[in-house]
């Protein structure tokens, strides 16, 4: 590596983290003089009781509250536009997202569109839109309930176009939340299923960063102990949670988060295509297509691969320890095996590679990969 070359290494924001962060927010906005917030979450989290302490404490401390929770399971564009709307018409002076990665995808999409009024998708990152976000944005506050995607320290939101159902990204440093407020308690209460399909999300994004081609040792470092923490918690935290499990897992989820500004890879390239053609639950196709996209990484990358299998203290110090380890991990938090028992149809592969081709994800993988491996890599998991 040449380290006469400057190369710029970023890092997000102030996160308050630990249990009872959350009952903080009333005093965050009031110290910053906000008043009215809109509140964007999705409808699930809408109707949870944390959700409503969240909404009632506001209104006990005066501050005005309007909850907009109209979104789909995979965010789509008119999301964003009705969301904007609920802006426009309700005199708001902040944004607050509450949620896993859905409910904060579009809160970081209306803090950009708010002032920002062309077409949504001209600030797509993949096409260098990011030179279009000049203006001001509001003031943003996330609050994550799932440890997954890690979006509350994010500066990116991924939406997907209404009709191609293909995934766009609205980038810029701007997006960053101003504050995170993470509280392992809000996600005590979150199903098993969820807390599975979530957790080994956050696992793919450290364990693809790591490998991602770019270099960033910072990021390296990160997704190694990120990876460690959400491998050594997640079977405790689905089956028998416990503070310490939820806390760890959510820790997990944000230094995955920060790792992947490295980049991602095969795997997420796999799985993006199942949320957009079938509304697959993004966690849960990370979790089935994850131990065969490594497998597909192993050759040409043993020593990356036996330096994360010695991180997770595997007893086979190797790719095929790690790919074993992965696929059992997913059987005993009850992952499917195979992309059949997730509603994936043979007849769907074609349309899958096609999409998954044309995915932003596996540029930043460490090898190439074909529009025949996106096929063989589909009918292996199916």
């Amino acid at each position: 590596m040449d380290f006469n070359t400057v190369r710029q290494y970023n890092f997000p924001t102030t996160i308050r983290f630990g249990a009872g962060a959350a009952k903080e927010l009333p005093a965050y906005l009031k110290s910053h003089h906000l008043k009215a917030p809109l509140i964007v979450t999705d409808p699930v989290v809408a109707q949870l009781p944390f959700f409503k302490a969240i909404i009632t404490d506001l209104q006990k401390n005066g501050i005005s509250t309007e909850v907009f929770s109209d979104i789909h399971k995979n965010p789509v564009k008119s999301d964003v536009y009705k969301g904007t709307e609920v802006w426009d018409n309700t005199g708001r002076d902040s944004v607050v997202g509450i949620g896993g990665g859905a409910g904060l995808d579009v809160a970081r999409a209306i803090v950009l569109r708010i002032y920002h009024r062309e077409d949504l998708f001209k600030y797509d990152d993949l096409i260098g839109g990011d030179v279009y976000v000049t203006n001001d944005v509001p003031h943003f506050i996330t609050v994550p309930t799932t440890s997954g995607t890690g979006s509350e320290v994010g500066r990116s939101a991924i939406i997907a176009d209404d009709e191609t159902h293909q995934k766009k990204i609205l980038f810029s440093p701007k997006l960053m939340a101003q504050v995170v407020f993470a509280d392992p308690l809000l996600t005590m209460d979150i199903p098993a299923a969820i807390t599975a399909a979530t957790g080994m999300d956050a696992l793919t994004h450290n364990l693809e960063a790591y490998l991602a081609k770019n270099y960033h040792p910072m990021c390296d470092g990160i997704a190694l102990e990120g990876m460690k923490l959400v491998h050594g918690a997640i079977e405790r935290a689905t089956l028998r949670p416990d503070l310490e499990s939820r806390a760890e897992m959510l820790l997990g989820s944000m230094m995955g988060a920060i790792a992947f500004q490295k980049g991602l890879g095969v795997v997420h390239s796999l799985a993006h295509p199942l949320s957009s053609l079938l509304d697959t639950h993004h966690g849960l196709a990370n979790a089935v297509n994850l131990p065969y996209g490594m497998e597909f990484n192993i050759a040409g990358f043993e020593d990356k691969f036996r330096n994360i299998a010695r991180h997770l203290e595997l007893k086979n110090e190797s790719g095929e320890g790690v790919v074993q380890d992965l696929a059992e991990l997913n059987s005993r938090i009850g992952i499917p095996a195979r992309l059949r028992e997730i509603g994936v149809k043979e007849e769907h592969i074609e349309t899958l590679a096609d999409l998954a081709l044309a995915d932003f994800a596996h540029p930043n993988n460490p090898k190439p990969v074909t529009r025949e491996d996106f096929k063989t890599l589909y009918l292996k998991a199916w």
